[in-house]
């Protein structure tokens, strides 16, 4: 037989084989009526200097000066705009005022009503997911309280996007039964404003005290590292060595002067810790920690490089080192780079490491390979086919022939993969681990 035969062959007995992955109906699509309100910069150069002829010097003291009968009219058309889609707004509204005191300390010598305008001009609503809602990792969520029997609450996190390509993170809660029965949890169209108190290393505590559920907490930028989006959020539920558990997000954050790592910790998710990593993997993206230490070290799968995936560790979640390359291409589908999808997942036979790779035609699909669990440098063995590729129906969208996820879960047997198509909506598949395991090689 020749070569273009074994190609073709080969060619039919792949498209033969029958799927490892089952899609399920559930699928979670952007929604424009969810906002948040976040700071507006109305600064100009000359607010930012020594004069005061800026245009929030100008607002300021239009809003002193502004009649009572206007002021009524300007505070009643605010509120009816913000009623019902935020809880407890004028908090917000004041608070953002206070923080452009900063610029224009005239601020703090208004009259409660109209540092309650001024802060309705520095304040603006952000439909943070109003183009795209995708990028998904999932976890158990903190809460497993009145939980269907059998079932368990999950917690996803999604990736989305905004008004000038601004990327955010939302989250939602989930029921599974470990089949094919996935519910949504019912969430709130309401999004939480933060308090945010920034910290000297970078990093920041985010916290949503009105917050009801994960549903109303957002992450959006907040720090000059992140002021043109966070993306791509890896949760891990963490188990440190005295059984304590850890709710932890890896996440890439982008700023002005490029990407950088940075950590999320997220407390019953209305309150978050967040801190950038240091050391070799920094300025990379993709990163993922393992869900608990190995040899008294956490570590991390990280794509350094931006094409083969490397074996980080750290003794403090802060600094990391490179210790080696674990993973480089092998297939067609896969030439162009490779990633991982996700923390990996402890099995008895090993790490299960969801990955990712892109072929042709910037193609990018859903692979799996194996590590040790003694030593995770070490791959055992690969699948030889994607798992999830970029289906007919749903290829196109903000971002063709995509299917990206950042992280499943396992139970009984069973993972389930949450999946960004078309870098636009998310939807959800299921595959029998033993099946997958014995697809590799």
């Amino acid at each position: 037989m020749s070569d273009g035969q074994d190609a073709e062959a080969l060619l039919a007995a792949v498209t033969a084989e029958e799927p490892l992955a089952r899609r399920l109906e559930l699928t979670l699509r952007p929604d424009p009526e969810r906002t948040v309100l976040r700071p507006f910069d109305l600064a100009t150069a000359a607010d930012r200097g020594d004069g005061h002829d800026g245009r929030l010097n100008r607002v300021l003291a239009q809003v002193r000066a502004i009649d009572e009968a206007h002021l009524d009219l300007a505070l009643r058309f605010t509120d009816q705009r913000l009623d019902g889609r935020h809880r407890d707004a004028p908090a917000t509204l004041r608070r953002n005022a206070l923080a452009a005191a900063e610029l224009v300390p005239g601020v703090r010598d208004l009259d409660d009503r109209r540092q309650l305008l001024f802060g309705g001009y520095v304040t603006q609503e952000y439909a943070f997911e109003a183009a795209a809602l995708f990028n998904p990792s999932v976890m158990l969520h903190p809460r497993q309280d009145k939980v269907p029997e059998g079932s368990v609450r999950l917690i996803t996190s999604l990736r989305g996007i905004g008004e000038g390509h601004i990327s955010s993170i939302t989250f939602r809660a989930l029921l599974w039964d470990g089949g094919e029965q996935l519910k949504l949890e019912e969430h709130s169209k309401i999004a939480v404003s933060p308090k945010i108190e920034e910290h000297p290393d970078g990093g920041a505590q985010i916290t949503f005290t009105d917050s009801r559920h994960a549903s109303e907490s957002v992450l959006f930028p907040v720090l000059p590292s992140q002021a043109r989006g966070l993306e791509d959020m890896r949760l891990v539920r963490l188990v440190e060595p005295d059984d304590s558990i850890r709710y932890l997000g890896s996440y890439t954050a982008v700023g002005t002067d490029g990407s950088q790592l940075q950590i999320m910790e997220g407390h019953d998710f209305d309150c978050f810790d967040l801190w950038p990593i240091t050391g070799e993997i920094a300025g990379s993206k993709g990163g993922a920690i393992f869900p608990r230490r190995v040899d008294d070290k956490y570590l991390m799968v990280s794509r350094q490089d931006g094409e083969s995936l490397w074996l980080a560790e750290s003794d403090d979640l802060v600094a990391w080192t490179v210790r080696q390359q674990i993973m480089t291409a092998r297939y067609a589908w896969e030439f162009a780079q490779i990633g991982n999808c996700g923390s990996p997942i402890e099995l008895d036979e090993g790490w299960l490491l969801l990955t990712h790779g892109v072929g042709t035609i910037r193609n990018y699909t859903i692979g799996a390979c194996l590590l040790d669990r003694d030593d995770p440098a070490k791959v055992l063995k690969r699948l030889p086919r994607p798992l999830l590729r970029p289906e007919e129906a749903g290829r196109d969208g903000y971002v063709s022939n995509v299917v990206y996820s950042c992280g499943g879960v396992v139970k009984d047997g069973t993972l389930l993969l949450p999946y960004g198509a078309a870098d636009s909506y998310t939807g959800f598949a299921i595959v029998d681990v033993q099946r997958l395991l014995a697809a590799m090689e």
